[in-house]
């Protein structure tokens, strides 16, 4: 394996249906502007709550892509 250089970003991806799509949603958008995306870690998952019922689901991502 080649030396190489990665950067990690942080990324909140948020959706009505679960935690999994909110995560799902963070990556899909950060692939969009950015390449070569390697690794997403899920840090942390929380839940907005409105009237005492889940509005969103919200997944933080650590991702994780080759630094050029």
């Amino acid at each position: 394996m080649p030396d190489n250089v990665y950067k990690i970003i942080e990324l909140v991806g948020t959706s009505t249906e679960s935690w999994e799509k909110a995560a799902a949603n963070a990556v899909e958008k950060a692939a969009k502007t950015l390449r070569d995306l390697r690794i997403a870690e899920i840090s942390q998952l929380d839940m907005h709550i409105n009237d005492g019922k889940v509005e969103a689901y919200r997944a933080k991502v650590k991702v994780s892509f080759k630094f050029e």
